[in-house]
């Protein structure tokens, strides 16, 4: 028998321990892959976003200038220095306006303190030159001290006018006048009888009144309640963060180029002198850079500096490009700088409170400012055979000082108790409890340096003494309480009362358009989104309806966040509410990133709360997501995502789990963005409406997000 044929050769087997690392190279590819196509994405949907949005921005400004010029009113430009001295200076000059025009011409002042104050909170850090906010800033206390001083000789004016006999109540004999208006009250009572026994002040019709001493009721005085629904009192605070914490972002990429320019036409400037020195005749680039070789060090150089001006007339055809790309980049970096700052935490608690003094931190002024105060009348017109004589004093309007500096002896029937006041809260802010009462405190001492911190002169603060016997009647909504002396004051309410929320969803209502609701231990707020603009689209206050005066009323995001603020439904946290709310704070890196990610697909999927997000750590974040459909949106099953800034996956464990789990969920896989994890599982349809998303809808969704910070405090 002859041999065997041979067996073809097989194919060699593969060890189990090179299959792994064919296998883990594999990954590491597709890993590395995912990873370049997500940057690459993310860079040019921020571009994208960015320059629509800064295009959009810039039609938004030409618009309102065209609207102030076709406006032709007679008001001044608050961007422009020169028509805001020139404005304060013609106000300064005019006399003897009554209370009336006053309040007409603070109409116009309080609207350009509030563009004023828009300009400084809306313009971007990096945008902002010191020069600009000092400029600004000082025209807004300008505006707010001369309105203060305008309403005092208003009221002067009104003390002393020949028709105050008109104003005298026939009762009592004394003079009262009331004028109201949208944002100022004014409430004044002359004594003009000095009746010992009429010790109750109270105002027709109105439940507002005081409760005076025997020996203001014998003085030669006028009690004034001014209440001003803006608050001119506490001491401005409106850019938090300076230029300088921006510089290390933004403006060190400039500098950058300053010394390769520079460089570059030294190089320039020594090329063509040795090329001058040496004449060296042109030379084919093969011949010249074969002679080079040979030469010295010397000539070496020269070769670097001629291939240097070679290059340059290749980068001057790219130029455009570069500043293109230079200038998205720069505006990228300053946009990301804006939103990091949005939801970052300050490490130390920034004053150091004295007694008594109030945490303006912790609480937040509500309802504006009640100043009370006891005036010396002044001298009264007199009928002269036919004349009419009055006392002009070159001081103005003089505070009576309640109590007395210094008393000889103390006399039980002249005593100096307390004054009892009572207000009416404004129907349009909201308490969730009794509001406490502060006063402006003028006289007290306090160390310097902690007022400097503050920005004010030292000693004067809103502070908590001197106030007892405090009671609120919330059905009236009227307050009463003791004042050992009068002077301006204020209600107060913890800043940090709805927070930390209970829950929070962020519902697509049609393309470029959303609402999200948040709710917490008192309140449920509806806030709708669209373009660029926001409204609260409904109020429940403990599961019952509120009525609130902002329903209905659509405002870009900032002034949209300074009307809840003021309405008392703050639900905004600021750089230092981590040291009043317990919170789960989450690296700010990663939030503004899940907040960009979840802007972005709003417009086709809903976002809801998931109680695993306070079991993982601090680095990834843990959210319910599903497709919205219209129809039966409510039958389709929730997806929990975890996202770590970098990595984004589907869990296998659900909401109502006894177990937290960061396994992932079968036949699913891991990707860098929620954008390309939602691919997975979205429709054609979803995925189109994204795409169709606005820029600056996308924009607005994602500030109201990194205000609220919902994946931090909830």
């Amino acid at each position: 028998m002859g041999p065997k044929p041979k067996k073809p050769a097989g194919k060699k087997k593969i060890s189990k321990a090179e299959r792994q690392r064919l296998l883990q190279e594999e990954e590491e590819r597709r890993q590395k892959e995912e990873e370049e196509a997500r940057l690459k994405f993310e860079k040019e949907e921020l571009e994208r976003l960015e320059t629509q949005r800064v295009e959009k921005e810039k039609w938004r400004q030409l618009e309102q200038k065209w609207k102030h010029y076709t406006q032709c009113d007679g008001s001044p430009d608050p961007l422009v220095a020169q028509e805001m001295n020139t404005f304060i200076s013609l106000w300064e000059e005019e006399k003897n306006e009554t209370f009336e025009q006053v309040i007409e011409k603070s109409k116009l002042v309080l609207s350009l303190i509030k563009k004023l104050k828009l300009i400084l909170l809306e313009t971007p850090p990096c945008d902002l030159e010191n020069r600009i906010i000092a400029q600004h800033q000082g025209s807004i206390l300008r505006l707010q001290e001369l309105l203060s001083l305008k309403m005092d000789v208003a009221t002067e004016l009104l003390l002393r006018v020949r028709e105050a006999s008109t104003l005298v109540d026939v009762d009592s004999g004394n003079m009262e006048k009331i004028i109201r208006d949208e944002n100022v009250s004014l409430f004044v009572w002359a004594n003009i009888k000095k009746n010992p026994r009429y010790r109750s002040v109270k105002f027709s019709e109105t439940q507002i009144g005081f409760e005076i001493p025997r020996v203001l009721a014998t003085s030669n005085v006028a009690l004034r309640l001014l209440y001003t629904r803006y608050d001119h009192v506490t001491p401005l605070r409106l850019t938090p963060a300076t230029e300088e914490d921006y510089e290390p972002m933004v403006v060190e990429p400039v500098k950058k180029e300053e010394p390769i320019e520079k460089a570059t036409t030294e190089e320039k400037t020594v090329i063509e002198e040795k090329a001058s020195i040496q004449e060296v005749e042109p030379e084919p680039k093969q011949e010249r850079e074969f002679s080079l070789v040979q030469e010295e060090e010397t000539n070496l150089e020269v070769l670097e500096e001629i291939e240097v001006k070679r290059t340059s007339d290749h980068e001057d055809e790219n130029s455009e490009t570069n500043k293109y790309e230079l200038e998205m980049r720069l505006l990228s970096e300053a946009v990301s700088a804006a939103q990091l700052h949005l939801v970052e935490n300050i490490v130390d608690i920034p004053y150091a409170f004295e007694k008594f003094q109030v945490d303006l931190c912790h609480f937040s002024t509500l309802g504006g400012v009640y100043h009370l105060d006891i005036l010396e009348l002044p001298p009264q017109y007199k009928p002269v055979k036919g004349w009419v004589l009055v006392e002009i004093r070159q001081e103005g309007l003089q505070r009576f000082t309640y109590p007395p500096e210094t008393t000889d002896e103390p006399d039980p029937e002249n005593a100096f108790p307390p004054i009892e006041v009572t207000l009416e809260v404004h129907k349009d802010v909201i308490f969730f409890e009794d509001p406490k009462v502060i006063r402006w405190d003028t006289e007290g001492t306090a160390r310097h340096q902690e007022g400097q911190r503050q920005g004010i002169t030292a000693g004067k603060r809103w502070k908590t003494d001197g106030i007892s016997c405090v009671y609120y009647d919330r059905e009236n909504r009227l307050l009463t309480f003791n004042l050992d002396t009068l002077g301006p004051v204020a209600l107060i309410q913890d800043a940090h009362i709805n927070m930390p929320y209970q829950s929070w969803e962020l519902c697509p209502l049609d393309v470029n358009r959303v609402v999200l609701t948040v709710t917490t231990l008192f309140i449920e707020l509806q806030i709708h989104i669209k373009e660029n603009l926001c409204m609260l689209a409904s109020v429940k206050l403990k599961g019952q309806e509120h009525q609130c005066h902002l329903e209905g009323r659509w405002m870009t995001p900032v002034p949209f966040i300074l009307a809840l603020k003021e309405a008392g439904l703050n639900i905004f946290p600021a750089l230092y509410s981590h040291f009043y709310v317990v919170v789960n704070n989450k690296v700010p890196l990663v939030e503004v990133k899940a907040y960009r990610q979840i802007a972005l697909l709003s417009s086709a999927f809903v976002f809801r709360w998931s109680k695993w997000n306070m079991a993982c750590n601090s680095t990834n974040v843990v959210i319910k997501v599903k497709e919205y459909q219209a129809e039966g949106a409510e039958n389709r099953p929730w997806s929990l995502l975890m996202f770590s800034g970098d990595r984004a996956q589907i869990l296998r464990i659900r909401e109502d789990s006894d177990v937290f789990s960061e396994a992932l969920k079968d036949n699913t896989e891991f990707h860098s963005t929620l954008y390309h994890m939602v691919k997975d599982f979205a429709s054609p349809r979803a995925m189109e409406r994204v795409r169709s998303s606005d820029s600056l809808f996308i924009d607005s969704v994602c500030h109201m997000l990194l205000s609220i910070r919902v994946l931090s405090y909830s």
